[in-house]
Order: structure tokens, then C-alpha cells, then sequence
């Protein structure tokens, strides 16, 4: 990356860490905290917790293409404005409607799919994989952030001073958008970050893909649904202060992020994701039924490492996947249809693990979702194993389609290239290469600016 692209990076990394802190903050203490607010129960804190997710399910990818025509850093500063003014609606609720209301625009501030269009636009195609993974170790990092710190920091600013602390994220988000990041002297559209509606049947069609994007529904639909029970649990079955709860997450945290890393390079480095997905899931349902039944802190506290170390590998995992099984040159699509279902998990798990909060016991709640996951283990012991194929995106000169058909055939004789697709419209090639195998050196001398 050249000094430019750097800076770009950063500033958007760092808009995408203010926006998830400014969601996930409330996360740990907003099931405890909104106990007090006129009208509130259960069912209707669920829904307050995980409302964002269906509006930003709805809105992400339409304003994605939105900004394809009237630009990105418009469409940028709208959301995180949204995002701003249902921050202060939330500061200023007293009864949980005005609450879910405000958690609603906070999600309609939808951006970030346009995020990572704007991404592509301020960086080179050999740049590209490594700024977004920036970007998602920024979003990555806002989650573990806010589980240490929406505790302490609930302790001394108060709910509404979590809200107000988001209204601040959001300013400097735009600081950071317009000023940060230099203007594009074009935006394109770019079928690896940007949905395309000509790919969404295949994608929603390809059941591979429908096992991945079902897998994060339920992950996020989980962890939701969990934290409408965990902070009371922690208070009343445990006796710990919603300031002690930091102190237990930086615990769980801190080795669940170690013990999660050999099982992220055996998947991704040992060719065994198929057997580590189907592990973790396991996890997932086994640990879940068990936070129920355990009696003690410290038994509680391994069960949700273990729980975390689950979650923490299937988050970095399956965007991995998704991004490799996507349909050559519709990775943007897949990614959006990826993002979607998680949003939108977080919704039902939210307004669903209220409800059955509600209406039965926390003993059926915690039962529901390990009974879930269980059963999700056996679909995955029947999954194919993921191919362990990466991608490669270039820039070409084709004006014509004797050009494309010239250079495919060129393509198709260079070994490890086994798929492949050109878009004169973006003037881009699109391949799946198997790693190993690949002719380097030949493809290079049709692409010399591939590293």
C-alpha cells in the first residue's frame, strides 16, 4: 500500500470500529439497564436489543447501490447521521417503544456495504484483500472491546451516556470520511465488493452458500438472544455488579482469543475447515445447554469461554469461506446476502430470545439455542468440504468480445486457474486459482502488476 491508500485504510477501519462500538457498547448492560424504563419486560428489551439488525438488514445493500449513483461519502455521512439522531432518541428514552425506536434508526444507518465499495474505489486490486482485512479486524476488535468496557463504562456515565458516547462516535466518523479519506477521482462499481442483482439468484440458490449464511444467522442470533439473559443471570444468580462483569469478559476474552487461533490455522492453514466448523458448532450447542446447569462462578465463567472461543472462531472463519465459495466475480453479492443474514439474526435472536424470556424460562431459552446448534453439527458433518481455492481480481483492456474470448483462452491454458469471469463493463477479470497449483509466473506475464 502507498501512503494514500494507508491513510484511507485506517480512517475507514477506524469509522467501522466508532460504528460497531457505538452499537455493541450497550450490548453487556442494556438488558439490566433498560429493566427500568416504562413498559419494559423481557420480550420487549429482546426486541430493543436486537432491532438495529432488521433495519440494517433491509437498508444495508440498497443503500450499497445507492451510492453507485450519488456517491459513496453522501451516502456514508447520511447513515452515520441516522445513526446519530437515533443515538440521542436512545440517550433521551424513558419507556422502552421510544427505546426500540431509536435502536431502529441507529441500524438504518446502513452502511456498510458502502463502506467497502468506497474501500475499493481508494485501493489497488493487489491492496484490496489486505485492507479488508484491516477492516475486519477493526470490527473484530469492537466487539471485545465493548464486552470489557460498556460495563465500567455504564458505571460511570449511565445508559444514556452510552448512547451519547455513540452520538460522539458517529461525528467523528464523518470527520473521518470526509476529511480522512481523499475523494475518488471515479467510483465504480466492482462486482467483489458491491451486490449485484444479477447475482442474487444464484447466490441465494447455491447451498453451500445457504449453509454459511444460515451458520451466521445463527451465530449472531445466539450471541443476542444470550445477552438478553447473561447480565441478569450474572446479577442475580451470581451476585456480580454489571461494573464486575468487565472484569469476567476480559477474563473469557483473553483465552478465548488464544485458544481460538490454532483452531483458525487449522482450518486455514491445515486444509481441515470442514472438521473445525463442524467442532466449533458443536461447541456451540454443548456449551449453551451447560450455562444453564452449572452452579458455580467459575464453571459458568469456562462455559462461556469455551462458548466464545466457538463464536470467535466461526466469526473469523466463515467470511473466509463465503469469500472462497462465492461465484467467481460475484463475491460482493455473496458477501452482502452473507451480512444480511447476520443482521438479521441478530433481530430474531434478539426479539426472539426476549420472547421466550418472556412468555417461558430461561431454562428453555438456553435449551432452544443448544438444541439448535446440536442439530446444526449433524447438517455440517454432511456438508462437502470446502474447496481451498483463492481469488485474484485484475484490471484488463478488453473493448471488445474478441478480446475477452482472446484472453480466456489465454487464461484457461495457465494451471491452478479454474474458474474464471470478465466484465468489459469494469474492465476487470475475475478468477478462482487453486494456490498450490498455480503457473505464477505465467499469469503474470498477462497480469504483470500481480504480486
Amino acid at each position: 500500500m502507498d501512503v494514500i491508500e494507508r491513510r484511507s485504510v485506517l480512517a475507514l477501519a477506524t469509522v467501522y470500529l466508532f460504528r460497531m462500538l457505538g452499537l455493541f457498547l450497550v450490548m453487556p448492560v442494556i438488558s439490566v439497564a433498560a429493566d427500568g424504563l416504562q413498559g419494559a419486560d423481557a420480550a420487549l428489551i429482546g426486541a430493543a436489543i436486537g432491532i438495529y439488525g432488521f433495519t440494517q438488514a433491509v437498508l444495508q445493500i440498497p443503500m450499497g447501490m445507492m451510492s453507485d449513483k450519488v456517491g459513496r461519502k453522501k451516502v456514508i455521512v447520511f447513515g452515520l447521521l441516522l445513526f446519530a439522531m437515533g443515538s440521542v432518541i436512545c440517550a433521551n428514552a424513558d419507556s422502552i417503544t421510544t427505546l426500540i425506536f431509536g435502536r431502529a434508526i441507529q441500524g438504518a444507518g446502513a452502511i456498510a456495504s458502502t463502506l467497502m465499495a468506497l474501500l475499493s474505489d481508494v485501493t489497488k486490486e493487489q491492496s484490496r484483500t489486505k485492507a479488508m482485512a484491516m477492516v475486519g479486524i477493526s470490527i473484530g476488535a469492537s466487539f471485545m472491546v465493548s464486552l470489557i468496557l460498556g460495563p465500567v463504562l455504564f458505571g460511570w456515565i449511565g445508559l444514556s451516556g452510552l448512547f451519547y458516547l455513540s452520538f460522539v462516535f458517529s461525528l467523528v466518523g464523518i470527520v473521518l470520511v470526509v476529511w480522512g479519506v481523499p475523494n475518488a477521482t471515479q467510483h465504480s462499481f466492482r462486482r467483489d465488493t458491491t451486490p449485484n442483482m444479477v447475482a442474487l439468484g444464484s447466490v441465494l440458490a447455491d447451498s453451500r452458500l445457504r449453509f454459511l449464511n444460515v451458520s451466521v444467522l445463527l451465530l449472531h442470533g445466539s450471541l443476542t438472544a444470550l445477552f438478553v439473559a447473561i447480565p441478569s443471570m450474572l446479577v442475580n444468580r451470581y451476585g456480580l455488579s454489571l461494573g464486575q462483569h468487565s472484569i469476567l469478559y476480559l477474563i473469557v476474552m483473553a483465552f478465548a482469543f488464544l485458544a481460538m487461533l490454532p483452531l483458525v490455522i487449522a482450518a486455514e492453514g491445515k486444509g481441515k475447515m470442514k472438521q473445525v466448523l463442524t467442532l466449533v458448532i458443536a461447541v456451540m450447542g454443548g456449551t449453551t445447554l451447560l450455562m444453564e446447569w452449572v452452579g458455580q462462578l467459575w464453571m459458568f465463567a469456562i462455559t462461556v469461554c469455551l462458548f466464545f472461543v466457538a463464536f470467535n472462531t466461526l466469526e473469523a472463519t466463515l467470511p473466509s469461506v463465503i469469500s472462497k465459495q462465492a461465484p467467481v466475480g460475484y463475491r460482493g453479492t455473496a458477501m452482502g446476502v452473507f451480512s444480511t443474514h447476520q443482521f438479521m439474526g441478530t433481530f430474531i435472536g434478539g426479539a426472539g430470545g426476549g420472547w421466550l424470556l418472556q412468555h417461558t424460562s430461561v431454562t428453555v431459552l438456553f435449551s432452544v439455542i443448544g438444541a439448535l446448534w446440536l442439530c446444526w453439527a449433524l447438517i455440517s458433518m454432511m456438508q462437502p468440504a470446502p474447496r481451498q481455492l483463492g481469488s485474484i481480481a485484475f484490471s484488463i483492456a478488453a473493448h471488445s468480445e474478441q478480446d475477452v474470448k482472446r484472453l480466456k483462452q489465454q487464461l484457461t491454458q495457465i494451471q491452478g486457474v479454474e474458474e474464471m469471469q470478465i466484465f468489459i463493463d469494469e474492465q476487470t477479470a475475475y478468477l478462482k486459482v487453486d494456490k498450490k497449483q498455480l503457473d505464477k509466473a505465467a499469469l503474470q506475464k498477462i497480469a504483470p502488476h500481480i504480486q
